[in-house]
């Protein structure tokens, strides 16, 4: 399994997808992933933006049941949602000022505590309209996609 996702076009596109899934590497880490293994510049970006979009719609849909569950729940699960919903908070400024604009900011800089799945909780959170919400965070991965890989191939083209 492990060669096959180094050695393979399908399975080095499939880590990539995979990797950039996960909340906080998102496809910052996925792109990079990508470089590493080789993959063509447009294949990388595409499977990381893929798979960077592909939690959204659900937590979009569920999250705010999730953290209501998690809120009455004692000990760390409540903690752990009232973090988030605080990080949410941390953000409301610029959404507030910016509406659309800065959920799409939000999501494009591709910088620790920004990204889809922040865009997503921040979005749910400060309860904006899911149909605003997604094609703006589509718009957030799209940017940050493009600017993670011209680093990322930027910086392989020096080393390389």
């Amino acid at each position: 399994m492990i060669e096959w996702l180094t050695a393979s076009t399908a399975g080095r596109l499939f880590a990539t997808f995979a990797i950039s899934m996960l909340p906080v590497v998102e496809l910052r880490g996925g792109i990079p992933y990508g470089v590493g293994f080789g993959l063509n510049p447009w294949a990388a970006m595409l499977a990381a933006m893929l798979g960077n979009l592909a939690p959204i719609p659900f937590i979009l849909l569920l999250l705010d049941r999730i953290l209501e569950f998690m809120k009455s729940c004692k000990g760390i699960v409540g903690k752990f949602a009232n973090f988030l919903e605080n990080k949410a908070y941390k953000n409301r400024e610029t959404i507030e000022k910016y509406k659309a604009l800065g959920l799409v900011i939000l999501v494009a800089i591709p910088l620790p505590g920004t990204g889809a799945w922040t865009g997503a909780l921040v979005a749910t959170v400060l309860r904006m309209n899911r149909k605003t919400a997604f094609p703006c965070i589509v718009v957030g991965v799209l940017i940050a996609g493009i600017v993670v890989t011209a680093i990322s191939y930027g910086v392989a083209g020096i080393l390389g």
